[in-house]
């Protein structure tokens, strides 16, 4: 179909090549998942979709998947994928707050969107299998197949690079998800500032084992790949025993991580061959500064530490040459980024504030929260993107993150850094994860909790764990409750979902430090 400007869509078209992707275990490549989303848009637009409109996707990892993304950047369509583990009423909201008509749904998925659907909705196409039997009154259910078999629409698009073409809810592992609307500029603009930093030539092949429906490898894996020409292989989900052999399997050269990653990946046995694999560079954040350094020599693979948000891409970098212990970076060459107070004027160096950046040229940023106006103005706070984390910047520029605003306990008069708490936590062998969170306290404000994985076959003793954490933690960020658990609640990026555990409360199994030294 005829494409007009500087689009997602226009650089499918432009770089599609056959070089090898391998896509949740199935071949393809940008050319074979050009072609069809040619096609595809085709029949999206045959629906009586008008560009412009919205259409929601519950579609795992998959060729699928790529192929409807670039579909409906093509047909000036705005893309809406959703989290595939939403359910219920989160799910029922997120449908009918997207204001879309339409919805692409694996088919075991596709029942939920029937039970959970808004009025708006009118058409549920399927992929993967039979559409549900009797659908509600007033939606038509169709196959995924058939718009993989229309004919490319005739009549041009015009699509503007400044036209939203993807709606990403964040997280909302505090509040509500809010829909972050992306322009087609400021999508390539990542892509491209990924491409630059991280060096990636035609020769290069990318792993990401993160969802689609997040930024991290839709603009930093697929699209990079697109416009160099490299290989890729996506992966529905990580491994960490696995991790290395798909790496020397698929000859990968650089993979995108999170923190998490790296500290499971460091936490596996030793082995002779360890650095003996194809990967030359890792891209992602945090960078543990208490595996980072052996990380790197223990594998043989160089890390570049970025800090960002889904709104504001990569705001801060650390290159391994460039990087120091503990920090994300100097701003980077697409956002300015200050600290700064309440009332939102900048900080000295080393004393903490809020985090807060600004584009340098235009169309980098997202274009607002979707139907949020209010989230929106408050975000933009004197024409500075407020990102609610908490951080301070040294003498030099460097930007130390400390923790999210809204994790930041309150205990008796201190502010008390959850992230200090959790990075002494997994420094400590018999630990392979930790969450640290506020609970209501008797005295008020908060007492400080933690949630803790045990490390492969370890037993973790709380009064020792907490005796351990003395020399490590200030003394009122000692924690009062240690609860042990199998495994933290995770959004499928890997983030901690602190108000599920907060929720949880005080469980029977908890220990409690006030309780115990009263028994004594």
């Amino acid at each position: 179909m005829p494409i007009t400007g500087d689009t997602v869509g226009s650089r499918v078209a432009a770089a599609a090549r056959d070089t090898p992707w391998l896509v949740a275990g199935e071949p393809t490549s940008a050319a074979a998942l050009d072609a069809a989303a040619d096609r595809v848009a085709g029949g999206l637009l045959g629906t009586g979709l008008e560009p412009g409109e919205h259409v929601c996707l519950l579609l795992r990892t998959s060729p699928t998947a790529l192929v409807t993304w670039f579909a409906l950047a093509r047909a000036g369509l705005v893309e809406v994928p959703l989290n595939t583990a939403t359910r219920g009423g989160l799910l029922a909201h997120l449908l009918e707050h997207s204001g879309a008509r339409v919805v692409v749904a694996d088919a075991d998925l596709a029942p939920l969107v029937l039970a959970a659907r808004p009025p708006s909705v009118t058409r549920v196409i399927v992929h993967g299998g039979d559409p549900p039997p009797d659908p509600p009154p007033g939606v038509t259910v169709s196959r995924w197949a058939e718009l993989a078999v229309a004919a490319p629409p005739e009549r041009q698009v015009a699509v503007d690079p400044d036209d939203t073409t993807v709606v990403l809810y964040t997280s909302g592992t505090t509040g509500p998800p809010k829909g972050v609307r992306l322009s087609h500029r400021a999508n390539l603009a990542l892509a491209e500032h990924t491409v630059d930093l991280m060096s990636y030539t035609a020769a290069d092949r990318l792993y990401s084992v993160f969802p689609l429906f997040h930024s991290n490898a839709r603009f930093c894996s697929v699209l990079p790949a697109l416009l160099t020409g490299a290989g890729l292989v996506l992966d529905a989900r990580f491994s960490a025993s696995g991790f290395w052999d798909t790496c020397r399997t698929h000859g990968i050269t650089a993979f995108n991580f999170q923190g998490a990653m790296l500290t499971l990946l460091h936490q596996r046995p030793e082995t002779p061959a360890d650095a003996d694999n194809p990967v030359r560079a890792g891209f992602g954040a945090p960078c543990p500064p208490e595996v980072t350094p052996s990380f790197e020599r223990r594998f043989g693979v160089e890390l570049t530490e970025v800090y960002g948000s889904t709104e504001v891409s990569i705001v801060c970098q650390a290159r391994p040459h460039e990087r120091r212990p503990g920090s994300a970076g100097r701003e980077s060459p697409l956002y300015h980024c200050r600290v700064v107070d309440d009332r939102g004027d900048p900080v000295p160096s080393g004393v903490s504030g809020e985090i807060v950046a600004r584009p340098k040229r235009a169309g980098l940023m997202f274009s607002g929260y979707h139907a949020m106006p209010d989230a929106t103005v408050r975000a933009w706070r004197d024409l500075w993107f407020r990102t609610g984390d908490r951080g301070r910047m040294d003498g030099d520029g460097h930007l130390y993150f400390l923790d999210r605003l809204s994790d930041s306990i309150r205990r008796r008069g201190e502010n008390v850094s959850s992230w200090e708490i959790e990075r002494a936590l997994v420094a400590l062998p018999d630990v392979a994860a930790a969450a640290a969170y506020g609970i209501a306290s008797a005295l008020s404000e908060e007492d400080v909790m933690v949630a803790v994985v045990p490390a492969q076959e370890a037993r973790i003793d709380p009064a020792d764990l907490v005796g351990r954490l003395r020399e490590a933690v200030s003394g009122f960020a000692l924690p009062r409750y240690v609860r042990v658990v199998d495994a933290l609640p995770l959004t499928p990026s890997q983030r901690t979902e602190k108000y599920r555990l907060r929720a949880e409360g005080v469980t029977p199994e908890t220990w409690d430090r006030e309780a115990e030294r009263d028994e004594r």
